[in-house]
């Protein structure tokens, strides 16, 4: 039985040889190629050291062919850039020279085994490469003949010496491709880590970008529907015009409080990283509690509103509490834009498994604050509330006006 390990390596040699694009190898570095072109000489001056002793060896043949001697290597300079045409340059060259002695055609076979090694480890097409190893190896075989290489045969001979560098050569192969592929997997690793980051910036751009919507366009337009109306009285009733401008000093106080309340925990300690002590003393985000100070504030800027709390209040969480108030506090605010004159009613109702929060007003004529909405208010609120399960609804009344619907689920007491 074959084991599973064994399979494996199967599967890859035979992906290996059937991609015929198969991932290049990386570009050879300069120490790389540097290695090469030493290899290449040193084996051209031994070659050249024969043909200068070849007169005084036995056997030594002197021909035309004698001065190539040095030159078969050479290509070996080559060998992580063009393998598998080093390979076919020097497999005829060393078939050449091989009679000269038997110091020559061993001093080619080295040559040969060297190129076999680089096609197989660094070949670009396996497909091409695999056909010329057995070529190579009766090169070899050819040559270690005419080197007169005693006790064993050369067919013997050369598949021990061949064997185990073509081993090791897919073994390398294999080792780089894996590493080729964790260098890949750790970069789109990478990119989906940066991708989630800028996604992640995205969104508290939005979140911030919604809070600092919801408060300074409540409290801008109480402050300004409340100036108009201070300016308009200032001559015949001064009184009435101190309090409104009171009434815009207290806006204007609160806006600055809650934008304090959202910058400051925006702001980060640049040497610890962490928040400044500052935040800790900041109040909290306004909840539930706080609703009544927020419809006597636009009563105080002339919008008459009645305030209903229905069921049994009980704690909910801090989200929840401030996505109800930022639904009252739009709720209000598009009111006073856009229905002048009009009453507004807000209701609170504790449900057994929802907390229902809806403001509601009878029509009226838009203000010249009107012209400045954009509908990012409702889209936020939408986006506020989906983020625990809720949902809003709004649009016209039968009766007229307008109504603004939030439904919250809760956890059953």
């Amino acid at each position: 039985m074959i084991n599973a390990p064994t399979v494996a390596r199967l599967r890859a040699a035979a992906r290996l040889t059937s991609d015929p694009d198969a991932t290049p190898p990386p570009r050879p570095t300069r120490r790389g190629l540097a290695f090469d072109a030493a290899l290449a000489l040193f084996l051209a001056l031994v070659g050249a050291r024969y043909v200068t002793t070849a007169s005084e060896s036995d056997g030594a043949v002197w021909t035309g062919l004698m001065p190539l001697v040095p030159l078969v290597p050479l290509p070996l300079a080559l060998r992580r850039r063009h393998p598998l045409t080093v390979l076919w340059t020097v497999l005829p060259a060393a078939l050449l020279v091989r009679h000269q002695s038997a110091d020559i055609a061993y001093t080619a076979g080295v040559v040969v085994i060297v190129a076999a090694y680089s096609a197989a480890a660094y070949g670009r097409r396996p497909a091409a490469v695999l056909p010329s190893l057995p070529v190579a190896a009766a090169v070899l075989v050819v040559l270690f003949d005419a080197a007169q290489l005693p006790h064993f045969p050369n067919a013997v001979v050369a598949l021990l010496v061949l064997v185990p560098v073509f081993a090791v050569a897919y073994e390398l192969r294999m080792w780089r491709r894996r590493v080729d592929e964790g260098r890949e997997r750790l970069s789109a690793l990478e990119r989906a880590q940066l991708a989630a980051l800028r996604h992640a910036v995205e969104l508290e751009r939005a979140r911030i970008a919604r809070e600092l919507h919801d408060v300074v366009t409540h409290n801008v337009s109480m402050m300004t529907i409340q100036a108009g109306a201070a300016r308009k009285i200032l001559d015949t009733a001064p009184d009435k015009a101190r309090e409104a401008m009171a009434a815009v000093e207290a806006g204007g106080r609160a806006a600055m409080t809650e934008l304090r309340q959202v910058m400051g925990l925006l702001t980060v300690d640049a040497e610890t990283g962490d928040a400044p002590a500052a935040v800790v003393e900041l109040s909290p985000q306004p909840g539930l509690d706080r609703l009544g100070a927020l419809v006597e504030g636009v009563r105080r800027a002339g919008l008459p509103v009645e305030l209903t709390v229905t069921g049994e209040p009980r704690a909910v969480p801090p989200g929840v509490e401030l996505a109800a108030y930022r639904v009252v506090q739009e709720a209000l605010t598009n009111t006073v834009k856009h229905a002048g004159g009009a009453d507004a009613a807000v209701t609170v109702e504790y449900a057994a498994d929802h907390l229902r929060v809806e403001v509601t007003d009878t029509g009226g004529r838009p203000t010249g604050a009107a012209a400045t909405g954009n509908g990012r208010g409702l889209l936020g609120l939408r986006e506020r509330l989906a983020v625990y399960g809720g949902t809003l609804h709004t649009g016209p009344r039968m009766r007229g006006g307008y109504r603004v619907k939030a439904l919250i689920p809760l956890e059953s007491s």
